[in-house]
């Protein structure tokens, strides 16, 4: 059976000494400038120390006037090249640095967060439009007081013209090639959680009738586009992998999201990472062993009650259709136990780890320490409280929010060189 402790080498040859990697969480440590601070390096630095295989950065926007959140890294300008942006790319290589000094290799996750940009984040201004394929608006309920609130937080958007489209896709090859200059060993579209890329993959929020709509192929074009256009202009050596979202297997749109990943291993990527989740439907924060709200406890078998992965039986279709794509399963795992039974099953090659890193940096030399026994090998998470007063506040993404919150503040405390808090 294949081991936590085995190293995973990508098309693109580079070798994870080990099969967990730091999954990408908010930091919101980059000030009002949303440029890499000493904070963000020293949480990195940190993690770098942990015996991960592999680390992913969170969000970096390649558009510092739309942002997921007010606080994220992101591009202010066009990156041409290192002799051009000396500064910039002293700036990013400090990252690269803090990340990778320990071993490690680090892959960036590059973002446009399309309609679901707050209507706060960004230079663009509060009343500004975000963008997106289509002008369909961000809807988190059907009562007049949630469509009041989801129009509050975020803006309707306007439809993407082609300029638009050109932009943001230069603006992806400008931020991936900033990365491979400034010493970082890949990029990851973030193609999942509802954000521009998948906007454009999912006919919930792409209803377009031109190159990029109507069916799953035109749907994939705009990834796919970005996804040649870096490959043109990184080193062959500097890796490429796609964040992307699960699908109910009982869904309609199954046989489009299997389209939409073959295309992807057809385009020569070098691992997809399986997540799911969106800010109307927050999957991603379901917890390992509890059955989501909308699902009886009794309609769950055996074998999911006792695995961890949120999204493993995707997982394994995928791995059915393509066996040779490179997998990351990302969403639940709190135990050795539960990661070796992901791997046993032939569900993925790569373990995604978030909330426990972000309580212990060193969380994978905790699972890789095979002198610990099985029980010892976990760390143990209880759901968030959500505060009395949130209860109130009808939307569906409030509990989510802030149990994204929650483990974000104990970033910064790992940033701060303090002990961080367990939820109680």
């Amino acid at each position: 059976m294949s081991s936590l402790n085995d190293p995973v080498k990508l098309p693109s040859g580079l070798v994870f000494p080990n099969r967990l990697v730091k999954a990408a969480m908010a930091e919101m440590l980059a000030g009002f400038w949303n440029t890499p601070t000493s904070s963000l390096l020293k949480v990195y630095e940190q993690w770098g120390k942990g015996n991960w295989g592999g680390i992913l950065t969170g969000n970096v926007q390649v558009d510092v006037n739309h942002l997921g959140t007010p606080f994220d890294p992101a591009l202010a300008g066009e990156y041409t090249d290192p002799e051009s942006n000396k500064d910039l790319l002293a700036t990013w290589k400090k990252y690269a640095d803090a990340c990778q000094e320990h071993g490690p290799p680090a892959i960036v996750q590059l973002c446009h967060p399309g309609r679901q940009s707050l209507r706060v984040a960004g230079r663009r201004g509060p009343f500004a439009s975000p963008i997106a394929p289509s002008p369909i608006p961000l809807e988190m309920g059907d009562s007049f007081v949630q469509r009041w609130m989801s129009w509050f937080v975020f803006p309707p958007p306007r439809e993407m013209t082609q300029a638009d489209i050109d932009l943001v896709t230069r603006q992806f090859v400008d931020a991936a090639r900033l990365m491979a200059d400034a010493g970082f060993s890949g990029v990851e579209l973030h193609g999942a959680h509802g954000y521009l890329i998948d906007q454009f993959l999912n006919p919930k929020s792409n209803i377009r009738t031109d190159v990029y709509g109507g069916s799953a192929a035109k749907r994939a074009k705009f990834v796919l586009d970005i996804l040649r256009e870096i490959r043109a202009v990184v080193p062959p050596t500097f890796s490429i992998g796609v964040k992307f979202n699960s699908a109910d297997h009982n869904s309609a749109s199954f046989e489009d999201t299997m389209t939409q990943i073959g295309l992807l291993d057809d385009a020569g990527i070098d691992f997809v990472e399986i997540s799911g989740g969106t800010y109307e439907d927050p999957k991603m924060f379901d917890h390992p062993g509890q059955p989501a709200q909308s699902q009886p406890q009794e309609q769950k078998s055996a074998r999911t009650a006792v695995r961890e992965a949120f999204f493993l039986e995707f997982a394994s279709a995928v791995r059915t259709r393509y066996p040779s794509l490179m997998l990351m399963l990302t969403g639940g795992f709190r135990t050795r136990a539960g990661a070796e039974y992901a791997l046993s099953q032939n569900a993925c090659d790569l373990i995604g780890i978030g909330r426990p890193a972000a309580i212990d940096p060193n969380f994978a030399k905790l699972l890789l320490d095979e002198n610990l026994s099985e029980s010892e090998a976990q760390l143990v998470l209880k759901r968030v409280a959500v505060p009395f007063w949130a209860k109130w506040i009808p939307l569906s993404a409030v509990g989510a929010g802030w149990e994204s919150s929650y483990y974000t503040k104990q970033i910064q405390r790992i940033a701060r060189g303090l002990r961080t808090i367990l939820p109680v």
